[in-house]
């Protein structure tokens, strides 16, 4: 610690002293007390149901073999769609049948003793039971699915000395050769390790300007070429996950008609190769024989070029050599056009608004927001990274299927307490990338299963209640990562780059604590309301007193092969796809996947026992519950899906997503 830090944090404490505050001298740590676990029982003996032995298999549509190991340990709770991911993806492997690992116990021991280890050596717990406690805790969270922890902790924690550890980064590049294949050799590495990379590519000149020796530059766009290549080869983890990718590209770069349209322009070759009776699966020649497919493309639009859509005004490209210089002049509405067409044709490219993401930014001081990881649920600083992890919220509900809001704010506890251990024990594959982590300790705790859980309430996704619920749930998360982090922080001082964003941070977390009173509290139970509200006036208080942690503390990932791991009928924020759903794997297999939130919600709803039976065995055999005997038909919105099935004509519309 240098000197002015040193005198810095001397003088928060005297002022929390001022203030009556608890200002434990840094070093002294935190208290754990149980909640889930009892000192007298080991998590895995409690575990409801107990363990029994499965063989993890997959097959694909032929029925031909992918993968196979037998005698897995496993909670008798746990599915075999669990069983299979875990054990084909996450299981450490060995060409000696000795080393692998062979049960579940193993796979989170590994996870939850490396972390608490490195949180007793670091220094984060009072007391030798503080640290037991904490284990012990983080292990019954994870091993009965209440969360889980992003990919690559599963692949890397407790296997390698330096583990990479964050599933998102974001990074920069420059307009040089040098940069553009650094950034290349950069995201090579973080595909090899499980993660994911966002980059903002329009710091690059475009091809409509030269370059300083006299001749043309080849743009953006020409270099995506390169990057997507690379991507394509190189699996995610060492493993059987497609590598991920977001490409960035603001509004006014004089390349970005090229852009919109890339990748659509790829999808109309795959269409015609496949015509012409080449494989249009996922993994066949078609797609395979085409750029762009290993990419999320985005482009960056400002308050300013969103006015001049609404008003069908006209938009300017500038030089990136010289912004003063305008390039080209667009209608606003027409590259709006544009990029809706593309999108319709092949999903891309999205949008990022610009003005009002940097307008929620906690560290301006330090940079600007420039780009996202390949989700876009983590926007935050160039060369920075995020390790995510997700709250199963179904895990969630009490006896009565009520939600048990005192287990929520607990394991928020505790996954944010590990999240930020693991980020001084964590490798980074650049300096920069390490620096940033260090001195901004960026976290993203979320949750997934919000569609299973409201409709297990008996709450439609695409009502003003779903809503309510889902704004309270997500401002507890926040508002109680938040006061975790300021709590710690009043142990440890705040991250490194607090004291120059301090100013700005509070006030996003005061426009947080407002937003709390936008939801509808109406439509919630009193328990839930209240604690929204709580938390996020403590997340402020305890900050302005203690400073924050991390400068970042939650997002809201789609969480999709841990979903599978926890259990979770839907992944993320989303609604369910389908009742009944089919999922490919890269590589090969297909999982059957039916919705077993239904009965829990049918009961909710009043029907019997032998009624919910008979709406079940109607939506196994016609895949949609459209129809089925006895449902009434103010109830059919509780069910609505992301996709109309075959057989029915219903499902959540556009402004409902």
């Amino acid at each position: 610690m240098v000197k002015g830090e040193r005198a810095m944090i001397n003088q928060s404490r005297q002022e929390k002293k001022a203030k009556g505050v608890s200002t434990p001298e840094k070093g002294t740590a935190l208290k754990f007390a149980r909640f889930f676990t009892n000192p007298s029982i080991h998590p895995y003996d409690a575990i409801e149901g107990g363990w029994g032995h499965r063989t993890a298999a997959i097959y694909d549509e032929k029925g031909r073999e992918i993968f196979k190991q037998e005698d897995i340990e496993v909670p008798n709770s746990w599915s075999d769609l669990a069983l299979n991911v875990v054990v084909s993806k996450y299981f450490k492997k060995s060409a000696d049948p000795e080393e692998r690992e062979k049960s579940v116990r193993q796979m989170v021991g590994r996870v939850a003793k490396t972390i608490s280890g490195w949180g007793r050596d670091d220094g984060y717990f009072a007391s030798p039971e503080d640290g037991d406690t904490f284990e012990a805790e983080l292990t019954h969270v994870l091993v009965n699915q209440m969360a889980a922890f992003n990919s690559p902790v599963w692949f890397n924690v407790g296997l390698e000395p330096k583990p990479q550890c964050s599933a998102c980064f974001i990074n920069s590049v420059n307009d040089s050769m040098d940069s553009i294949l650094r950034l290349a050799h950069t995201e090579g590495m973080l595909f090899k390790y499980g993660s994911g990379t966002g980059t903002n590519l329009s710091s690059i000149r475009s091809s409509k300007e030269s370059l300083s020796n006299g001749g043309e530059a080849s743009g953006p766009v020409s270099f995506m070429k390169g990057y997507d290549a690379f991507a394509g080869v190189i699996k995610s983890g060492g493993k059987t996950r497609r590598a991920a990718k977001m490409v960035v590209l603001n509004i006014d770069h004089p390349d970005v008609e090229e852009f919109i349209n890339c990748k659509a322009d790829e999808e109309k070759k795959a269409w015609a190769l496949i015509d012409a009776g080449y494989d249009g699966s996922f993994n066949g020649e078609a797609y395979n024989s085409v750029f762009f497919q290993n990419s999320n493309n985005s482009v960056r639009v400002t308050d300013e070029f969103m006015r001049a859509v609404l008003e069908d005004g006209d938009w300017q490209t500038r030089a990136v050599t010289d912004p003063d210089q305008v390039m080209e002049s667009f209608q606003a509405r027409g590259l709006m056009n544009q990029i809706a067409e593309a999108a319709w044709v092949c999903g891309d490219p999205g949008l990022q608004f610009d003005t009002t993401v940097n307008d929620w930014h906690t560290c301006p001081e330090t940079d600007r927001i420039h780009a996202s990881n390949p989700c876009s649920e983590y926007m935050f600083l160039d060369n920075s990274a995020c390790n995510l992890s997700s709250l199963n919220l179904m895990r969630f509900r009490d006896a009565e299927g009520n939600f048990d809001i005192d287990a929520y704010l607990h394991a928020i506890r505790v996954m944010i307490t590990a999240q930020e251990i693991i980020v001084d024990r964590a490798g980074y594959p650049t300096p920069s990338i390490e620096r940033n982590s260090h001195d901004y300790r960026p976290l993203g705790l979320g949750y997934a299963n919000l569609g299973a859980l409201l409709m297990a309430q008996g709450i439609p996704y695409d009502s003003p209640a779903g809503l309510a619920w889902a704004g309270a749930l997500a401002a507890i998360m926040t508002g109680e990562a938040y006061r975790m982090s300021a709590e710690i922080a009043g142990h440890t001082g705040p991250f490194a780059g607090y004291p120059k964003n301090a100013k700005a941070m509070l006030g996003v977390m005061r426009k947080h604590r407002a937003a709390v009173e936008d939801i509808e509290h109406d439509y919630l139970p009193a328990d839930v309301s209240a604690a929204a509200k709580r938390v996020w006036n403590e997340a402020v208080s305890v900050g302005e007193v203690n400073g924050y942690r991390n400068a970042q503390a939650t997002v809201i990932a789609p969480t999709g092969t841990i979903a599978f791991l926890m259990d979770c009928d839907t992944t993320g924020i989303e609604p369910d796809i389908a009742l009944i759903k089919y999922k490919k794997l890269v590589g090969g297999g297909q999982f059957t996947i039916v919705n077993r939130t239904v009965p829990e919600a049918l009961r909710r709803l009043g029907y019997s026992e032998d009624q919910t039976n008979r709406v079940v065995a109607y939506i196994d055999e016609n895949d949609t519950i459209e129809g089925a005997p006895e449902l009434k038909e103010e109830h059919l919105p509780v069910f609505d899906c992301a996709f109309k099935p075959a057989k029915g004509t219903r499902s959540i519309q556009y402004m409902g997503h």
